[in-house]
């Protein structure tokens, strides 16, 4: 295959004896290396090498203006507003640069494309004017200073591009406004020298004048399309092209270069539609790797629809891959140092008065980072202080809290060095924008030292560039005074959004992998290309302007649709040569860039060439059998020793209703220890809550054991019970504030269900009921005699109440959730064990069985549930059901634990079988 660049080359050393005096204009520095391989291949003498420039270097030195960078042209814009903007009306930098951002666009576009300033911004003002208040006799001041704003917006320009000029520099658009003006005294002083333009398409009407005066001074220009596309009148890819052949007076004349005929040519276009942009990257690994020598990766390149695929593709592709060229460098905003000073912004700007939320701060100090930089004598100082915070439920972190778990290494820094943790946490009160800068750049110094140690060049090289960026914005800062910290963080990233990490490679040899721009004259005998979506390849109506779309088209300036076309002009450009095309778009109907197919596609199937061959289909992964439940866990000799020690401390009737829920996991909980991540308790959990009252009865009923309850106990508790569930929040949820939100609410609710409770116990004392306290909060541990088991087993738990009530006794358990008496009500005595729905019953049971074996309390007795979100029902009674529905036993008896024994052996005999493994229950969902 013959390249675009190859076929210019070859023509022009064929018609040019000497090439050393010819200066070549390439779109793109990527092109202008290739322009120069070209060249060097088919010279057969020694020559001076020729001058190649890319487009914007060439239109510097026209315009002798140096391009300043987009955040010092901000700052700039910024003291030209000040000067010209009253001083009431001024906004601050951070709300100036956002709408700075655009307006600095626009100017841009209208220097491009060498509109009147004052032309477009009378006109524009007009516009606002008329859009809003066209109908309004007097104007408020509010719409006067609207207006106003606009109708300043020529002063804006003039004063910028002033300021600018005396600077000797400008944004892009200024200077090409500027090289038009230096045309003809460039060309006065380089006329011996000849001019070739290569590879040009949408050309601004800056660059369409600077071709034309240089096509009129003997210049020659290599245009890169094809037949197809220039005469089809429809078709984009051709239409500025179209347009220059038609309207150019140079080719009223003369013959316009270079017209190919290649994209008819055979080719194979594969289509595949993919889930996800991580499914396309996969999809390029499993392309890439059918490649079986040398000369295949060196005519193949990745092109990427959209560069957020870039990591995800280096990740994709095959180790075994030797030589690999990758444009474009590597984001610094994806390193893990970006991801630390995010979360280090994150945390400064939620700073509250010296406090900082235990969520950022969390995401900073468990950070890989922050835990190298709070490493000391060999102690992970980072992960005992995570502990620290979720152990003692800390909101909000506070220096005392930093100086207790960082106390050693502060204790052990040098005497003139800045302790880490002033570094990561410090209030913004009496800080400034440089402080903050200073810290920045003396924590990436920190990190140098420690990094340096560890011989990792990729994170000093991260830091390098870290470094250089607030040296920037110390110096911007220092210069222009107009930082604040609120507007620190915006700039920042900014600046890190321009920043890459430059790749290591021959960027004329293997494979290549670059963007849609960086593809532009270069040609490749197979292409995949990524992300061939719409909102991708084309882009879409995207693109922010003050400047309505009916006055864009009045001035010719750019809108969506020019846009569109030059999308399509790089599409078909990257097709028109090669012989093998991939062409993958994301199928994913959920994500926000997926579904639908680029509109190119459509085009490449509608109006199909008669040698392409296209092929359609759709990848989905390889996708298994769904996992069953998990395989049943085998009792090992080890797991039935540690069986036999929790039968001698004893089993739990909480433990026991697990493994009637699920064996697996009792296994997990109970036998592993393995229990679910502790957290800090932002609101109160249900099981807190539960624990709050449980605790507050204790303490209000423990001195009443062994009396009988009177009405001036009840209002004495009463009179104490907002002191001491107060006492028990600050006890259990420690560290959490209840003063406010979700976790003032849940106080509330727990401090009424205690004055509803006390208010029911008032209630049955005014009915009659003699009441007496037995027992509160016993904690109980009896022997169980089961048969076949060798060794002790224990049965303990801890019985929340125990009370006589007209001379019957009755064993009581709080719940703090709904509990309704069809839960305690039993009608076959084998369902105890089977069915957790029976679990209240069984656990009931099991605290009613261990007190009678335990005290010396006589039988029968009852056992009742008090469902604190059910109290109207009252005691929710344990029964047995007879034969017929409406028969009921609430009597606990010696019979009643007879049937109970026989269920409870079992249910422990299986538990302690060697032979039963511990599996997963089939029908555990539905519970």
């Amino acid at each position: 295959m013959k390249t675009f660049l190859a076929e210019v080359v070859e023509t022009i050393l064929s018609e040019n004896e000497n090439i050393s005096d010819i200066i070549f204009v390439v779109p793109g520095k990527r092109a202008g290396v290739f322009l120069k391989r070209e060249i060097q291949n088919r010279m057969t003498r020694t020559v001076f090498a020729p001058q190649i420039s890319s487009v914007e270097e060439f239109v510097q030195e026209l315009s002798g203006l140096s391009l300043i960078s987009n955040i010092q042209l901000i700052f700039e814009f910024y003291a030209v507003y000040q000067k010209n903007t009253p001083q009431e009306q001024q906004e601050d930098f951070y709300n100036f640069s956002k709408w700075a951002q655009v307006m600095l666009q626009d100017f841009n576009e209208i220097d491009r494309y060498l509109i009147a300033p004052e032309d477009i911004f009378s006109h524009l003002s007009s516009v606002k004017e008329l859009d809003h208040w066209y109908l309004s006799d007097q104007k408020t001041p509010l719409q006067e200073q609207y207006i106003e704003f606009w109708k300043t917006l020529g002063t804006y320009y003039t004063a910028l591009r002033e300021e600018l000029l005396a600077g000797q520099c400008g944004y892009q658009g200024l200077i090409y406004r500027e090289a038009i003006e230096n045309i003809e005294h460039y060309l006065h002083h380089n006329n011996h020298r000849k001019h070739i333009f290569i590879g040009f398409n949408a050309l601004n009407n800056a660059e369409s004048s600077i071709l034309q005066e240089f096509l009129a001074a003997g210049a020659e220009v290599y245009w890169d399309t094809d037949r197809t596309f220039m005469e089809d009148p429809e078709h984009d890819a051709g239409l500025f092209m179209r347009q220059y052949k038609r309207k150019w007076k140079y080719y009223q004349k003369n013959p316009f270069k270079h017209i190919d005929n290649r994209f008819s040519e055979p080719k194979n276009i594969e289509i595949i539609g993919i889930p996800g942009k991580t499914g396309q990257a996969m999809y390029v690994h499993a392309i890439l790797s059918e490649l079986k020598n040398r000369e295949e990766l060196e005519g193949t390149a990745v092109v990427l629809g959209n560069e957020e695929l870039l990591n995800p593709v280096l990740n994709a592709i095959p180790e075994d891959l030797e030589g690999v060229n990758i444009t474009g460098g590597f984001p610094l905003a994806y390193s893990p140092v970006a991801s630390w000073f995010h979360a280090f912004f994150q945390t400064l700007e939620n700073e509250q008065s010296g406090k900082w939320y235990y969520q950022n701060v969390l995401n900073l100090v468990s950070h890989p980072v922050s835990k190298t930089l709070l490493f000391h004598k060999g102690r992970d100082l980072a992960s005992g202080f995570i502990r620290t915070i979720q152990d003692n439920n800390i909101v909000f972190v506070t220096q005392e809290h930093l100086q207790n778990a960082f106390s050693e290494l502060i204790a052990d820094t040098g005497k003139d060095i800045v302790p880490v943790t002033e570094l990561l946490f410090f209030s913004r009160e009496n800080t400034t924008a440089d402080d903050v800068i200073r810290k920045c750049s003396a924590l990436t110094l920190r990190l140098k030292e420690v990094y340096a140690l560890q011989g990792n060049q990729v994170f000093l090289e991260y830091l390098y560039r870290f470094y250089e960026i607030f040296n920037q914005i110390r110096f911007f800062n220092e210069k222009y005074q107009a930082i604040s910290i609120h507007a620190l963080t915006g700039i920042y990233r900014e600046l890190l959004l321009q920043q890459t990490v430059d790749f290591q490679g021959e960027p004329l040899e293997g494979l290549q992998v670059m963007g849609v721009l960086e593809s532009r004259n270069l040609d490749y005998e197979t292409v995949i290309l990524t992300s061939v979506n719409e909102g991708d390849l084309p882009s879409g109506k995207s693109g922010n302007s003050f400047i309505p779309f009916d006055i864009k088209i009045a001035y010719g300036l750019p809108t969506y649709k020019e846009k569109d076309a030059i999308y399509a002009y790089h599409f078909y450009r990257l097709l028109q040569r090669t012989r093998n095309v991939y062409l993958l778009y994301n199928s994913d109907p959920g994500s926000f860039d997926g579904g639908e197919k680029s509109r190119f596609i459509q085009q490449l199937t509608t109006f199909r060439q008669e040698n392409h061959s296209i092929r359609e289909r759709i990848a989905v992964p390889k996708v298994g059998n769904l996992p069953g439940p998990q395989a049943p866990v085998q009792k090992t000799p080890s797991l039935m020793e540690t069986i036999r020690i929790m039968a001698e401390k004893g089993f739990s009737p909480t433990s026991l209703s697990n493994y009637i829920r699920n064996p697996i996991e009792f296994y997990k909980q109970s036998v592993l220890k393995v229990s679910d991540e502790y957290e800090v308790e932002e609101t109160i959990a249900a099981n807190t809550l539960g624990t709050i009252i449980h605790d507050t009865l204790e303490d209000l009923y423990k001195p009443l054991t062994g009396q009988v309850l009177t009405p001036d106990h009840v209002a004495d508790m009463q009179s104490k019970v907002n002191g001491v569930i107060a006492l028990k929040f600050a006890e259990v949820y420690k560290g959490g504030d209840f003063s406010r939100g979700k976790n003032l609410l849940s106080y509330e609710v727990a401090k009424q269900y205690l004055k509803n409770f006390l208010e029911a116990e008032a209630k049955r004392i005014r009915d009659g009921n003699a009441i007496k306290i037995i027992e509160i909060e016993s904690n109980l541990k009896v022997p169980i005699d089961v048969p076949g088991i060798s060794y002790p087993v224990y049965l303990k738990g801890k019985v929340d109440r125990v009370e006589e009530t007209n001379g019957v006794l009755c064993f009581i358990d709080y719940k703090t959730g709904r509990v309704d008496q069809a839960d305690v009500e039993l009608a076959e005595w084998e369902n105890l064990i089977i069915d957790y729905k029976y679990s209240k019953a069984f656990q009931l049971l099991c605290y009613s069985y261990m007190l009678t074996r335990n005290s010396s309390y006589s039988l029968p007795a009852e056992a009742a549930i008090i469902s604190f979100k059910n109290l109207q029902k009252g005691f929710l009674k344990f029964a047995k059901k007879g034969a017929s529905r409406s028969e009921k036993d609430y009597g606990i008896t010696e019979e009643t634990f007879r049937n109970f024994k026989e269920q409870l052996y079992r249910l422990i005999s299986e538990i302690c079988d060697p032979e039963i493994p511990f599996a997963e229950k089939e029908d555990q969902p539905k519970y």
